[in-house]
């Protein structure tokens, strides 16, 4: 029996290949399938866009897009929320944003979804903060955490009552129970 070996591909190669569903990253020379979001995955990823531009977009301080590919230091990734300052987002002489991002996000979030890699999802959080990114998020509702990841500190572990940290700018007030309190859908 043999095994079929990976086919390499360069960044270029990639980035002409069609979009698909599940979407694909290309990280480190290798094509990865994204997991498809579950529910929880995608109640949270919702919340938090509505929250974040909720209070960034009427004064056009950042904007919050979910699932958008990121190209840039070798590698296309695609973080659950990628926001952007409003002066760091592209736009065309009609005023509307550039289809492909070239850059790192100012703030990068991540949720974990149950069949996906913690370590390769801290590696794109990495990756990020190495590319000019302020401000990364783990956010895992299994254990109801958020990992901050920030430029030159040490990882922060915030549970319960802990206020998340947020990009400079935003006013968006959040502990992590608030966070995770918005999978509840039914009232007590």
């Amino acid at each position: 029996m043999t095994i079929a070996q990976p086919i390499s591909l360069t960044l270029a190669e990639f980035l002409k290949l069609p979009e698909t569903k599940p979407a694909r990253e290309y990280i480190e020379g290798q094509v990865i399938p994204k997991p498809m979001p579950k529910t929880r995955h995608s109640r949270l990823q919702g919340k938090l866009i509505h929250g974040i531009n909720a209070v960034t977009e009427p004064r056009q301080i950042a904007y919050a897009f979910p699932e958008l590919r990121c190209t840039f230091g070798g590698r296309s990734i695609i973080p659950d929320l990628s926001i952007f300052l409003w002066h760091n987002i592209e736009l065309d002489a009609d005023g509307e944003p550039l289809d492909h991002v070239r850059v790192a996000p100012d703030w990068t979030i991540e949720i974990l979804s149950p069949d996906q890699s913690a370590n390769r999802v801290t590696g794109n959080i990495l990756h990020c903060l190495n590319h000019g990114c302020q401000l990364g998020w783990l956010v895992d509702p299994d254990d109801r955490s958020v990992i901050v990841f920030q430029p030159q500190q040490q990882p922060r572990l915030l549970r319960q009552d802990d206020p998340l940290v947020v990009l400079v700018g935003v006013e968006l007030s959040l502990t992590a129970a608030q966070l995770f309190g918005w999978l509840k859908m039914k009232a007590d």
